[in-house]
């Protein structure tokens, strides 16, 4: 199974399964000279782990972290850090109905027409689970990105029909973590949680999308076509189970929009650099940032486990028939999919920091031969 690993220079690879013994995955292309301890992975692995409140799953993960290598004296020394997840909760049996009876809209039937077979426990590698390794090499991207002056931050903007106000982007540092929903419009948030909650008592689930934006990115990453940075945080994005679909700048809206009102007009800055007068371009024109603020949107479609009684095939038996798919499954995915949406554009953009030479692949200090320095390991005092 190909199609596990992330990234050019800043390289992702992740392993595991829901149910099976952990999570893991190893980071390639972290320069050295970054501090970094497990707390830093840590506080973005709670953003995202279940149990978190009642309009998400009950599984009860701690998903603590382990780290196992790239570090020395709690900087990273340039070589692949590994980390490691523990699946402590796992509950396999609610899942055997299913292992020749497909779940309406999953990966059941297709991962077995491919492989032939499968680790059907949790949905194994199709599980949304997966992506607590996302998460934690991202949160290692988004150290190095702050390093350098970039910051990023996403927040739920809307569930169902329900959307939320507009917000700045300091709102939304201030105010996304506030309540269950993550949306950083506290009126939007309880009319969102209000809708949720209906959902979760009818046995259904409903769908909904989030907001991201980053501030500090620099001019003149990415390439055109299949290099630019809109391609590749795409695929970044619909790589998220559940995206259907993935918008910069104006997005969908654009298609109202005649040229002269969505053209951005250039002026001079306090710099007498050229600026756009506006940002209607998400940060981008020609596949390469142009130094705004790079903003955009991911939509995910309602979870596919509801107790809503449904209809599938058995083709071990021949049978025709209903199913409930009962376990601990989230009614909602956007509030706990800002953290993965939030380290994928990190791990995109990390990259693209990489490639274009604004961060020094080897060490984060930029002193090429330079072996005395501060995070440099001392001889043991005898």
């Amino acid at each position: 199974m190909n199609g596990n690993r992330f990234g050019r220079l800043f390289q992702v690879t992740t392993y595991g399964e829901s149910h099976g013994e952990a999570m893991g995955v190893t980071v390639s292309g972290c320069p050295a000279g970054l501090e970094l301890t497990t707390d830093d992975v840590q506080a973005d692995l709670d953003r995202r782990k279940p149990g978190q409140s009642m309009i998400s799953t009950s599984r009860d993960e701690p998903d603590a972290v382990t780290i196992n290598s790239g570090i020395q004296d709690g900087y990273t020394t340039g070589t692949p850090i590994g980390m490691v997840i523990q699946n402590k909760d796992a509950r396999s049996g609610k899942y055997e109905p299913f292992i020749t009876a497909p779940r309406p809209s999953h990966g059941d039937f297709t991962y077995s027409a491919k492989f032939g077979t499968r680790n059907w426990g949790g949905g194994g590698r199709s599980s949304a689970r997966e992506t607590v390794n996302w998460v934690a090499a991202g949160a290692i991207a988004k150290k190095i990105l702050s390093s350098v002056g970039i910051e990023l931050k996403a927040h739920v903007n809307q569930i169902g029909d329900v959307r939320s106000d507009d917000v700045s982007f300091e709102q939304i540092l201030e105010h996304s973590e506030e309540n269950e929903v993550r949306c950083a419009d506290p009126d939007g948030a309880a009319e969102m949680r209000e809708l949720i909650d209906d959902y979760q008592e009818k046995g259904d689930s409903i769908g909904g999308s989030i907001y991201f934006e980053a501030r500090g990115v620099p001019r003149g990453l990415g390439a055109p076509r299949f290099d630019s940075v809109e391609s590749r945080l795409g695929q970044a994005m619909m790589s998220i189970p559940a995206t259907t679909a993935f918008e910069f700048g104006l997005g969908r809206e654009a298609r109202e929009w005649a040229g002269h009102d969505r053209n951005d007009e250039w002026e001079f800055d306090e710099n007498d650099d050229p600026r756009p007068v506006t940002n209607r371009h998400g940060g981008l024109q020609g596949g390469i940032t142009t130094g705004e603020p790079i903003y955009g949107e991911v939509t995910l479609h309602a979870p596919t486990s509801i107790p809503k009684t449904q209809t599938t095939v058995d083709w071990e038996t021949g049978e025709e028939k209903d199913v409930q798919v009962i376990g601990r499954h989230d009614p909602v995915l956007p509030p706990r999919g800002v953290p993965v949406v939030e380290a994928m554009l990190a791990l995109t953009l990390v990259d693209f920091m990489l490639l274009g030479g604004r961060v020094n692949p080897d060490r984060l200090d930029d002193r090429p031969g330079a072996y005395e320095t501060d995070y440099h390991p001392s001889r043991p005092e005898t």
